[in-house]
């Protein structure tokens, strides 16, 4: 069993005994502590919950529910959602802070309790440490009997979400419409099985394939929309009678897409895209994360804005954009955040943009796709022993490049001239991970293989 405590939430496999598993003690503990954050920071005993289709979702949302309303805090509970639908519902429905039930891409046997504050964004590394504290020490006192909160449900709000996206102003539903794409989705079994179609529906798409569509929580592959684990899609792609495939994780805040041969279009380049038609709209400034694609850069300097780069961590990017005044980022995990529609990763939005981008493009998804720089991302990890000291290992390394151009603010990342390579710490594990990315596949993974030599050289040594 495993139980992960973090700065954005609580997440864990369900079962087992409390405190190793995610158990309805913990599950208590943890949305009371939140409870207590929320009238304490902002004096608005009102929060917003949803979740996705996970099994154990009902379970953890009446657990939720009820904690909540025992902590005196009205609760709006809009059932089976998506993460970005929720992030909206916070605002509109003037709460205090929201609570998304799900693990996100993680496999069935998980589940998670994601934190939002007032304004429907992810709670900053400060707030969760506060809550984190108040749940390790209990702090938090239960409502009396006439003071307890009250329990609404509003069924509604995917449909709400989907207006939203039909009324930004970068999104052409005629455009969509007059292009008769013809679409397989594949929404792993969970929410986005009952949105991403009626969007699509709504976007004047009438050919569409549903794959994995019904949300019983019952994930037909590993949930996390990587090539590896697409196969399905892809071979119904192959056949040749589709224009193009959507694959959305359990929670709908990932966004990937599949080219019309059954290739995939690579999630990385799902927020380059959006980009690309976003900068040819609206000037102005990019960011994403130090482990997405080099693409995002190029794209956004070809159409005269700045990239920025941000630690890793969805929280991370957002304050970035806002200090740089971001129209588009996100992350390469197939992250799309839209300021002119909300600061959270959104894969309805994403669809409403993107396929308005491929519908003004008039050609194939394929051919869009080879009309951005192409570069390939190498994932790796070491493990090291738990007394090496890793801040050691990563400060020897960036002595040993300090001539190139080097980002330390989340681990290090080296930028080559056509290269980079970056390195970040588990926060749990004497792990290294390393990311490196290249003009080639080759290149990438040479790459590195020769900073895993050189973190080698390090540990041998007697500097460590």
């Amino acid at each position: 069993m495993s139980l992960i405590k973090s700065i954005s939430g609580i997440r864990g496999t369900i079962g087992g005994k409390a405190g190793d598993g995610l158990t309805p003690i913990d599950i208590v503990k943890f949305a009371a502590a939140y409870g207590a954050w929320v009238i304490e920071k902002t004096g608005n005993p009102k929060v917003v919950i949803g979740r996705d289709a996970r099994i154990s979702g009902e379970m953890v949302s009446s657990l939720v529910s009820a904690t909540l309303q025992g902590m005196g805090i009205d609760v709006v509970d809009l059932g089976l959602s998506t993460t970005p639908t929720v992030e909206l519902a916070v605002p509109l429905e003037n709460a205090g802070g929201g609570i998304i039930l799900t693990a996100s891409h993680n496999p069935i046997q998980w589940n998670a309790l994601k934190l939002l504050n007032s304004k429907g964004e992810f709670i900053s590394d400060l707030e969760g440490k506060d809550i984190l504290d108040k749940a390790e020490k209990e702090d938090f006192s239960f409502a009396e009997v006439k003071k307890l909160g009250s329990y609404t449900e509003i069924t509604d709000y995917m449909d709400r979400h989907i207006q939203h996206v039909l009324d930004l102003e970068l999104v052409d539903v005629e455009a969509i419409k007059a292009r008769n794409f013809k679409i397989v989705v594949d929404a792993v079994n969970s929410t986005g099985g009952i949105v991403v179609p009626k969007l699509l529906r709504a976007l004047g798409v009438e050919v569409i394939e549903e794959m994995y569509c019904t949300p019983n929580g019952h994930f037909p592959h590993n949930p996390e929309p990587l090539p590896e684990n697409l196969r399905d899609i892809s071979l119904k792609l192959e056949k040749g009678s589709f224009d193009l495939g959507i694959v959305v994780d359990p929670d709908v805040d990932r966004l990937a897409f599949i080219n019309e041969d059954g290739s995939p279009f690579g999630e990385e380049y799902t927020l380059v895209a959006v980009a690309d038609y976003v900068l040819s709209k609206t000037k102005g400034n990019t960011v994403s994360n130090l482990s997405s694609t080099r693409a995002l850069r190029d794209v956004t300097e070809k159409r005269g804005g700045v990239y920025t780069a941000s630690a890793v961590g969805e929280v991370n990017v957002v304050n970035q954009m806002k200090a740089v005044d971001a129209v588009i980022g996100g992350e390469g995990n197939g992250g799309i955040i839209y300021p002119a529609s909300h600061y959270g990763r959104d894969a309805l939005v994403g669809i409403g943009l993107f396929l308005t981008h491929l519908a003004n493009f008039g050609k194939t998804i394929s051919r869009l796709r080879a009309s951005y720089p192409n570069y390939y991302i190498s994932k790796n990890k070491i493990e090291l022993t738990p007394e090496i000291d890793v801040d050691k290992v990563l400060f020897e390394i960036k002595e040993k490049y300090k001539k190139h151009q080097i980002n330390d603010i989340d681990g290090v990342k080296i930028d080559f001239e056509k290269e980079w390579v970056h390195l970040r710490k588990s926060n749990t594990e004497p792990i290294i991970r390393i990311y490196s990315e290249s003009e080639s596949e080759a290149t990438a993974d040479h790459l590195a293989k020769k900073i895993m030599q050189d973190i080698k050289e390090v540990v041998s040594s007697s500097l460590i």
